[in-house]
């Protein structure tokens, strides 16, 4: 289930607030300029799909994010628990970082949470199948897939070399809490 939790950046141990409607969340992100939808493929996926097969089950969506926003180029990621990387590529977005670029993903299957810090909030969103978040260029943040990952995530960009991260050299995100290997096991089985 999709879940946001709102935390002041000073208090990791307490959410103000946790919301699991994905109206909810749309709701609390959108009044920080963050995007959130819901989508639903076009054609069923099979397992093993090829990238192409993904981008064509969602391609209105995607086509509708180009015009809308500019996007030039989309692509599918996915990682599984037994990729032997998998602990370096979890720890390469752990720490708070910036892009020069939106960072958007729409996560076909399985899970990634998004944590983001907003004006001395904290947003942390357990994106999972169906879920699209869209992060402005520039906006702090940092993303966890669990120790044990397992997602298939279409990615929009305007520049793929402009989507680097920035680190900001804050221990921020060591604060909050990570993404629990039970969340994305429980996508990868659902």
């Amino acid at each position: 289930m999709s879940r946001l939790r709102i935390y002041e950046d000073t208090h990791p141990q307490a959410p103000l607030s946790s919301h699991t409607s994905p109206a909810d969340i749309a709701r609390e992100l959108s009044q920080v300029g963050v995007r959130f939808e819901q989508w639903e493929a076009s054609q069923p996926i099979e397992p093993g799909a090829s990238q192409e097969q993904v981008i064509a089950a969602y391609r209105s969506d995607i086509d509708r994010l180009m015009e809308q926003e500019g996007y030039q180029a989309v692509d599918v990621i996915s990682l599984k628990p037994d990729n032997p990387d998998r602990a370096a590529f979890r720890q390469k977005f752990l720490n708070e970082h910036t892009h020069s670029e939106d960072e958007v993903r729409f996560f076909v299957a399985g899970a990634g949470q998004f944590t983001l810090h907003i004006e001395g909030k904290v947003y942390e969103v357990l994106c999972e199948r169906g879920d699209l978040i869209g992060v402005p260029d520039g906006t702090r943040h940092w993303f966890d897939m669990s120790e044990s990952p397992y997602f298939v995530a279409i990615r929009l960009f305007t520049n793929k070399e402009g989507w680097v991260a920035q680190f900001t050299g804050e221990d921020i995100a060591e604060q909050f809490p990570r993404m629990s290997p039970h969340e994305s096991a429980a996508t990868a089985n659902g």
